[in-house]
């Protein structure tokens, strides 16, 4: 089994309602995929509060945006399992912007 490390960046203008967001694509990592999440930056026009939720255990709760601010809503990397849903939601329809940077690490069956 060989594995596999890649670092990757995901950014998403989000301009919809408090809808949640999926930045990992379908939000559920492969099975076979560990994602550790370095940072997450998020830029707001206006001042919602924004909830990260971990396979539905909210990580962080209602972090106040300011408006027109960039800010950083991890201290410590977060761990996302492979088979486990991650979502970003804000409170309000304002405009945000979210930037992931992450290491997914693969396993792969070689032979």
């Amino acid at each position: 089994m060989a594995v596999v490390n890649q670092y990757k960046f995901v950014g998403i203008d989000n301009s919809t309602s408090g809808a949640a967001l999926t930045p990992l694509g379908s939000g559920i990592p492969a099975v076979n995929e560990t994602i550790v999440i370095k940072s997450i930056l998020v830029t707001s026009a206006g001042t919602p509060t924004v909830t990260i939720a971990n396979n539905s255990i909210t990580a962080i709760k209602s972090a106040q945006l300011t408006a027109n601010t960039t800010t950083e809503l991890l201290t410590q990397p977060l761990i996302v399992e492979g088979g486990k849903s991650f979502t970003v939601q804000a409170s309000t329809s304002d405009s945000f912007d979210v930037a992931i940077s992450y290491l997914n690490i693969k396993k792969e069956v070689t032979t």
